[in-house]
């Protein structure tokens, strides 16, 4: 729900930077870069490498769209986990 500027603006990036990062032309970023991005996103910096996680939505999205942050339509549901009884 952000543009390229706006979040750049936010990680203290300029616009072009983060432009290359986001269309993977920037493949090998620095963490600093990488930790930048996740806050503007407010997000932990694992959650941008946990590729089978179902997006973020950010909280003035959620806001926005009605949703509840943190949960994303058709996200997958994580299985749980049973516990096994010990003779």
């Amino acid at each position: 729900g952000l543009t390229q500027e706006i979040l750049a603006e936010r990680a203290g990036l300029t616009y072009k930077h983060y432009q290359q990062v986001e269309a993977g032309r920037k493949p090998d970023i620095r963490l600093t870069t990488l930790i930048k991005i996740a806050h503007a996103l407010e997000v932990e910096p694992w959650q941008l490498l946990k590729f089978d996680l179902a997006p973020v939505i950010l909280a003035e999205d959620a806001v926005q769209y009605g949703k509840q942050a943190g949960s994303a339509k058709g996200a997958r549901k994580q299985p749980q986990r049973r516990s096994v009884a010990k003779n």
